[in-house]
């Protein structure tokens, strides 16, 4: 019998569904914001939803490609195994797949016009210039240190505020604050990924943050994170968002499990001890949506 791995779970790995979550996240909060203000609206929600794991799986295919072909891949790392490194998938083939994702998302982006207007044709080809520029080009983005502006922007401010907007036609300190509270910890997804990859992505001269400043920075990077995080409920709560009674629970929750988050940071040994980590913060982010969502549609 053959042992063969299946192509579609090939492909699977190589969306990389860990990473996912940073694409829902922020397309469910600002629709619950949506509904708080009475301005939700589930087709312009779908289509947001759609262009945004577009985006981050066609990120996740040119990270695929463009590190192999940078030599950032290599035996020596450690972590999840990448499909054009391993000899899963040639290179032509995912570079292929990469536009084939990044064609849909601009498609499905279109579609959004009808709510936005002609404008967001920008903000949709930025986020998928940006998408291609973190690995590749002329200047990657990760290989100079600004991988991490790029996840906080795109999949923070610019996810949560689009898909407030095309629902509600404005935006709102009350939006901003959850983006930024968003677009923190999908950051921390990347630093712990960069975490992990600090010897590897030095000798190829991926010079990510964790990598120019060391990892004692990365630590405070990532606790700051988790703090702004803690801190949104209580900011959103001031505004009227919801009670501030819910504000200081979500408050305390989240500053209590992001507390777990950096002391699982600090005791990291290993570049093995980091894939954990990266899971969990992807879960974090997942759970932190879910409740601040729910607490903003109850409020």
């Amino acid at each position: 019998m053959s042992t063969q791995e299946a192509p579609w779970k090939i492909w699977l790995a190589a969306m990389r569904p860990r990473t996912l979550p940073a694409a829902v996240s922020p397309v469910v909060v600002g629709s619950a914001l949506a509904w708080h203000a009475g301005a939700f609206h589930a087709a312009a929600a779908g289509c947001c939803l759609a262009f945004a794991l577009l985006v981050q799986i066609g990120a996740n295919f040119a990270n695929d490609y463009y590190d192999f072909m940078r030599g950032a891949d290599t035996g020596e790392r450690v972590g999840p195994r990448r499909a054009v490194a391993a000899g899963l998938v040639a290179p032509a083939t995912m570079k292929r797949a990469m536009w084939l994702a990044f064609g849909l998302a601009f498609a499905s982006g279109l579609t959004l016009i009808a709510w936005g207007g002609w404008w967001l044709v920008a903000i949709g080809a930025a986020s998928i210039l940006s998408g291609i520029a973190y690995t590749g080009g002329p200047f990657p983005l990760g290989y100079h240190g600004l991988g991490d502006a790029f996840v906080f922007v795109f999949f923070g401010l610019v996810a949560v505020g689009a898909t407030f907007y095309v629902q509600a036609g404005s935006v709102d300190s009350g939006v901003m604050v959850a983006a930024v509270a968003i677009g923190a910890l999908t950051t921390n997804i990347l630093l712990a990924n960069n975490y992990r990859d600090a010897a590897t992505d030095a000798k190829a001269g991926k010079r990510t943050l964790v990598v120019r400043f060391g990892k004692r920075f990365a630590r405070w990077q990532f606790a700051t994170a988790l703090g702004i995080a803690a801190a949104a409920p209580l900011c959103l709560g001031a505004l009227g968002v919801f009670r501030m009674e819910t504000g200081v629970a979500a408050a305390l929750l989240s500053g209590g499990f992001g507390f777990g988050l950096v002391r699982g940071l600090h005791r990291t040994a290993t570049p093995a001890d980091c894939i954990g980590l990266l899971g969990k913060s992807s879960g974090f982010l997942t759970g932190y949506a879910l409740v601040l969502a729910g607490a903003i549609v109850a409020g």
